[in-house]
């Protein structure tokens, strides 16, 4: 489905976006009482990009929901993001790259258990929602149309649609960076698989509650924030809107990946796309690995737009400069990624076949395979 696979593309340049913005400095605070041109188109920048965890999770959760739980997939990830997180991370330490951590025994941890040390949230978020598989694809397999209606609609009612609403934060609220909420965003997408949504179905609806979506959730922000400068209140509130578990992120999600479902890609350009897509993950990987993460945003520009914005710079250039340089920085870092995971694939595929000339190796691999198709016996046709 090379229309969804284009939308993995799109919501890791998403996601690169974010983190270009976010870490290079490029946001001013929203409780400044003037933000400048730049700054606003910054903000701007940034509520139509946040979806891009959401999206991403719908694309994986209507893939997942008609497969069966690999012992031998989760082997795979765990060795995948183990090879980004010990090397870079000790390049990155290694080499005075390093920011804003420090160099010590917990960082080695981090390095060495990059799942249940939380250096990559989604990862960690993404590996014990697998984990769940066996149980939640069985259930939703099960469940009639109406059964996974409601309890989606309870699910949602409690860790999307309250917070959306009340002008508090919730001490339980972890804004949408965990495994709970993407269960969630899973239950949506196995919902979206088995029944599709009517609404959606009409050419541009998908693509119109994207935009719509989005637009409330920069004017949302920007109304919270204008209640802040008058009265001082809702302080802890300003961001709401942009936190990934509110309400008008993930229903601009869905709305995009509605929009991409319609789609119909084919001939070379589905060959390209679904020749790079399968690397998107090393994409993050690789930019958000601890000992580079804050680093990479800077070596691409980030600083001299940031000094612009302090300096008051705006206008049609200033934009122009702020949308131009975020574009070249995200190009060149999703390149990047796609090309040093294309080689970590190609390392790992020449270890597996030297590998298996060793014995223990081979029946290793028997034994993962068995334990594969146990799973797969046991599941749905």
């Amino acid at each position: 489905m090379a229309n969804l696979e284009l939308l993995r593309c799109v919501a890791m340049l998403m996601v690169v976006a974010l983190h270009y913005l976010g870490k290079g400095h490029l946001l001013p605070e929203l409780t400044d009482s003037s933000l400048g041109s730049m700054g606003m188109a910054a903000w701007l920048m940034e509520s139509f990009c946040i979806v891009a965890v959401n999206v991403y999770m719908l694309i994986s959760g209507y893939f997942l929901c008609t497969s069966s739980f690999k012992p031998s997939r989760l082997l795979q990830l765990w060795l995948q993001i183990w090879a980004y997180s010990l090397p870079f991370g000790l390049i990155g330490a290694l080499t005075g790259v390093l920011r804003e951590e420090v160099f010590d025994t917990h960082y080695l941890l981090t390095l060495l258990f990059p799942v249940t040390m939380g250096h990559y949230w989604f990862m960690t978020a993404y590996v014990f929602l697998y984990l769940l598989l066996p149980f939640v694809g069985a259930a939703v397999k099960k469940m009639s149309k109406q059964q996974l209606r409601l309890s989606l609609a309870l699910l949602l009612a409690a860790f999307c649609i309250v917070k959306s609403v009340l002008p508090v934060r919730l001490e339980m609220d972890a804004l949408g960076y965990d495994c709970l909420w993407y269960l969630c965003v899973f239950l949506a997408a196995a919902y979206v698989r088995r029944f599709g949504i009517p609404f959606l179905e009409k050419k541009g609806r998908g693509l119109m509650l994207y935009l719509g979506c989005c637009l409330l959730i920069f004017c949302g922000t920007f109304a919270l924030r204008e209640i802040y400068l008058r009265t001082g209140g809702l302080g802890s509130r300003i961001k709401m809107c942009l936190e990934y578990n509110h309400v008008l992120p993930f229903l601009a999600a869905i709305g995009l990946f509605g929009a991409f479902s319609r789609l119909r890609i084919q001939g070379r350009m589905a060959k390209i796309v679904n020749g790079v897509a399968p690397y998107t993950l090393g994409v993050y990987l690789l930019h958000e690995n601890i000992g580079l993460r804050y680093s990479w945003q800077e070596w691409l520009g980030a600083g001299h737009l940031a000094e612009d914005m302090a300096r008051g710079a705006g206008g049609p250039v200033g934009i122009g400069r702020l949308l131009g340089g975020t574009a070249v920085a995200v190009l060149a870092v999703f390149a990047c990624g796609i090309l040093v995971d294309m080689a970590r694939k190609r390392i790992f595929d020449g270890l597996h076949s030297l590998a298996l000339r060793a014995g223990f190796y081979r029946r290793l691999t028997e034994k993962i395979g068995k334990a594969d198709a146990l799973f797969r016996e046991h599941a749905e046709p």
